[in-house]
C-alpha cells in the first residue's frame, strides 16, 4: 500500500438539500492542514513558542525521567518480569507528547527533538507483541487479562497511538509508528469486528483516530471499525462492568440519543468520531443525533468560557444549567475536545455557530489550561477563585498537558476549509495558506492583531484570475449573539456594525450561514479587509443559572475577561459592576505577555472596623482575559461580578 506522506486527509461534509433530515446530500470540503499553513501570528506564535520551547521539554522530561511512562515500553521489550509503573492508562501520554512533538516539527523543524521522537518510537515499536497487540499495562501485569474490561482504556491508548503515528508520518514522511499503528489497529479488527462479539469502549477516542487512519491509508476496514465501535453503545452491553450508563454515553443507542450525558471528554471524543463516520458514510441518523445533543451541550450547558462539564464527581455533565463558578470543573481536555467537535459539526453543515463555539473553547477555556510560560498546567479550569488555586508542574493523571500542547501546535488545523469551488475564513489568525481551487492554485495571506483588535486584512493571490467564492466567518459575538442559544445574551446591542472591504471599496456580498460570502473573478493583489468592532460588552445569563442572577461578565472580542487580585488590590469578591459604569481599554506590551486590559470606575464593597456596617468606595479596577489569570501568585478571581452591592460576597479578612 502506497502512502504520500504530508497527506490531508479530508473531511467530508453534509449540506441539507431538502427539509427532511434523512435527505443529505454529501460533496467534498475540506479542513486545510496545519501543515499547509504557515502561522505568522503574532498571538498565537507567543503560545506555540511556548509549548515548543517549554511545555514540551516538560513533557520529555516527565514522561522519560520523573516517571515511569517510558520505562514501561522499555520494560515490555526486556521481558524480564518487571513491574508497570503509574496508572493503566499511562501509555497514551506518551502518545500525545509525541503528537505534540510531531506538529512541533512541522512548526519548528529540530534535529535534537526528532532524534527524541525517534527514540521514544523505537522503544514502542520493540513493546510490540507479535499480534499487534501494544499496552504495556496488560503485558506488564497480566496479559492473559487483556481485552476483558471495557474501562481500562486499552482502545483509548490505541486511538491516540494512531493519532501519534499520522501526526508524526505527516511531519517527517517516516512510517515506523505508522505501521506499529496499522499492526494495532489490524489486531483490534480482527478482535472484534466478529459475528456476536461485542465490546463497548469506556473511554472514547479511538472511534475518531480509526477515521484519521481510514484517510490516511484508504482502508475502508477502519472506517468500518470505527462505525462499530459506534454502534455497540446504548444495547446494554456489559452495563454492570461499565456501572453507570450515563457516565461513558452508553444508555441509548446513538441515533436515538437527544442530550449529553456523563463524563465530558468521552462524550467530546465520541461525537468527534460520530460526526468523522457520518461524514464519511453519508449517515444523516448520526448527524441528527449529535446535532440534538450539540444544542444540549451549547444552549443548556456551557459556561461563558466555552467550558464544560461542571461537576468534579464525574468529571463531567449534570442538570441543565448547573453552572457553578468556584466550583465549576471545566477540565482542559473537554475544551480541548470541544475545538474537535466543533470544527467537525462545520464541516458537516457549513454553519459558522460551530466555529463561534469552536473560537470560544479556544480562546477562553482551553488556553486557560496553559501558563503563559508554558511550565504549568491547569487541569479543572473555574470561573471563580478565593485565592487558593494554581497552576501545577504535571499530574498523576497527566492527560491535559500534552492535549493543550497538541492543541497550540495544531492551531493551523483551524484556520481555513476549501471545497472544489470556495475557501472559508473561519479563524483569524495571522497566517498564509495555498489553495487549489478549480485547478489553479491560490495562496491566502490573512494579516491581524487579532484578538486585541478586529481588523484583518486578507489578501487572495491566484495564480490566473479565478472566480470562486470566499467565505468569511462574521462571528456571532460581532452580532449582538455572544453564544448560540438564549443561556447568555448581552446585556445592551451594540449599534456597531462590521464592514468588509475588497480593494477598498464596500464589498458585495451575500449573508449565508453566518459567513459573508464574496464572490468574483479573483486576480493578483486584490486585497478583503473585515473589520469587526470590539466594543467591551456585557454579558447576563438568564434565571435559571442560579450563580449568576444578578452578575455580570464583561467580554471584548473573542475574549472573555476576568477581574484578578494583582490588578485590584488583592482582592475582587467585595467588586461591584454597575450597568453605567463607563469602560476605557488599553493594550499593555509588558502586562501578561501583552494583553489589552479594561479599566473602569466602581464601588468596592467594604466592612467597616466593627464589623458592624458596610460602605462602598469608588475606585479604579481593572479586567484581564480570562486565559491569563493565575500567571502572578495565588489571589482572588472571579469572571462574573456582581451588579448590586446585594449580592457580594464580604469576609472582613
Amino acid at each position: 500500500m502506497k502512502i504520500s506522506p504530508f497527506f490531508i486527509y479530508p473531511l467530508m461534509i453534509a449540506c441539507a438539500i431538502s427539509k427532511s433530515d434523512a435527505q443529505v446530500a454529501f460533496q467534498n470540503r475540506e479542513s486545510i492542514n496545519f501543515s499547509q499553513v504557515k502561522i505568522t501570528d503574532k498571538f498565537w506564535n507567543s503560545r506555540i513558542n511556548a509549548v515548543t520551547n517549554i511545555s514540551i521539554p516538560v513533557c520529555i522530561d516527565q514522561t522519560e525521567f520523573k516517571t515511569g511512562r517510558i520505562r514501561n515500553f522499555e520494560k515490555v521489550a526486556a521481558k524480564k518480569g518487571e513491574n508497570h509503573e503509574g496508572i493503566y492508562y499511562d501509555d497514551s501520554d506518551v502518545y500525545k507528547a509525541l503528537e505534540a512533538i510531531s506538529y512541533s516539527l512541522s512548526n519548528h523543524p529540530d534535529p535534537i527533538l526528532e532524534k527524541k521522537a525517534e527514540e521514544w518510537i523505537d522503544k514502542i515499536a520493540a513493546a510490540q507483541l507479535p499480534d499487534g497487540y501494544l499496552n504495556t499495562y496488560y503485558t506488564l501485569v497480566d496479559i492473559s487479562k487483556r481485552w476483558t474490561d471495557m474501562d481500562k482504556h486499552e482502545d483509548y491508548c490505541a486511538g491516540h497511538l494512531i493519532e501519534a503515528a499520522i501526526a508524526y508520518f505527516n511531519a517527517t514522511g517516516k512510517r515506523k509508528l505508522l505501521d506499529v499503528a496499522i499492526r494495532f489497529a489490524n489486531h483490534i479488527d480482527a478482535t472484534f469486528r466478529l459475528q456476536n462479539r461485542h465490546w463497548v469502549s469506556g473511554h472514547q477516542g479511538i472511534e475518531l483516530a480509526l477515521v484519521k487512519l481510514y484517510k490516511t491509508t484508504g482502508n475502508k476496514n477502519y472506517l468500518d471499525l470505527s462505525d462499530w465501535y459506534l454502534e455497540q453503545r446504548g444495547h446494554g452491553y456489559f452495563d454492570k462492568k461499565l456501572g453507570s450508563k450515563d457516565y461513558c454515553q452508553n444508555r441509548l443507542p446513538l441515533r436515538e440519543e437527544t442530550e449529553i450525558s456523563g463524563h465530558a471528554v468521552r462524550a467530546m471524543y465520541l461525537f468527534t468520531g460520530a460526526a468523522d463516520v457520518a461524514a464519511a458514510k453519508n449517515d444523516a441518523g448520526y448527524l441528527k443525533a449529535i446535532k440534538q445533543i450539540w444544542e444540549d451541550v451549547v444552549y443548556r450547558n456551557m459556561y461563558i468560557t466555552g467550558g464544560i462539564g461542571s461537576s468534579g464527581r464525574n468529571e463531567g455533565f449534570t442538570v441543565d444549567y448547573d453552572l457553578p463558578n468556584e466550583a465549576a470543573y471545566c477540565e482542559t481536555c473537554a475544551s480541548v475536545g470541544m475545538v474537535f467537535w466543533n470544527q467537525r459539526m462545520n464541516l458537516l453543515t457549513g454553519e459558522s455557530k460551530y466555529i463561534d463555539v469552536l473560537e470560544r473553547s479556544l480562546y477562553n477555556g482551553a488556553l486557560d489550561g496553559l501558563s503563559l510560560k508554558g511550565d504549568l498546567f491547569f487541569y479543572e479550569n473555574p470561573l471563580a477563585s478565593a485565592g487558593d488555586l494554581s497552576r501545577s508542574e504535571w499530574f498523576g493523571t497527566a492527560c491535559c498537558p500534552s492535549n493543550i500542547a497538541r492543541l497550540v501546535e495544531s492551531v493551523g488545523n483551524y484556520i481555513y476549509a476549501k471545497s472544489n469551488d470556495a475557501l472559508w475564513v473561519n479563524l483569524f489568525v495571522g497566517s498564509t495558506a495555498s489553495f487549489v481551487i478549480k485547478e489553479q492554485k491560490v495562496e491566502l495571506k490573512q494579516v491581524t492583531n487579532y484578538p486585541w483588535d478586529g481588523n484583518i486584512s486578507i489578501a487572495v493571490t491566484p495564480e490566473k484570475i479565478t472566480e470562486f467564492e470566499l467565505f468569511v466567518r462574521i462571528p456571532g459575538w460581532a452580532n449582538n449573539q455572544p453564544v448560540p442559544g438564549d443561556t447568555y445574551r448581552y446585556l445592551n446591542n451594540s449599534s456597531e456594525k462590521f464592514s468588509i472591504l475588497v480593494n477598498d471599496i464596500p464589498a458585495i456580498f451575500k449573508m449565508e450561514n453566518g459567513y459573508a460570502v464574496i464572490n468574483k473573478n479573483w486576480k493578483k493583489g486584490d486585497v478583503v479587509k473585515l473589520n469587526l468592532p470590539m466594543p467591551v460588552r456585557r454579558i447576563v445569563a438568564i434565571e435559571n443559572v442560579k450563580d449568576n442572577q444578578n452578575r455580570v461578565a464583561l467580554q471584548r472580542g473573542p475574549l472573555v475577561y476576568c477581574f484578578e487580585h494583582s490588578d485590584n488590590d488583592g482582592k475582587v469578591m467585595d467588586i461591584v459592576l454597575p450597568d453605567k459604569a463607563i469602560f476605557k481599554t488599553a493594550f499593555n506590551a509588558t502586562l501578561l505577555d501583552g494583553i489589552v486590559s479594561i479599566q473602569t470606575q466602581a464601588p468596592v464593597a467594604k466592612i467597616s472596623a466593627g464589623g458592624l456596617t458596610v460602605n462602598s468606595v469608588n475606585r479604579k479596577i481593572t479586567a484581564i482575559p480570562y486565559y491569563t489569570w493565575a500567571n502572578r501568585g495565588k489571589g482572588q478571581m472571579q469572571v462574573w461580578v456582581p451588579r448590586k452591592i446585594t449580592n457580594v460576597s464580604l469576609s472582613s479578612k
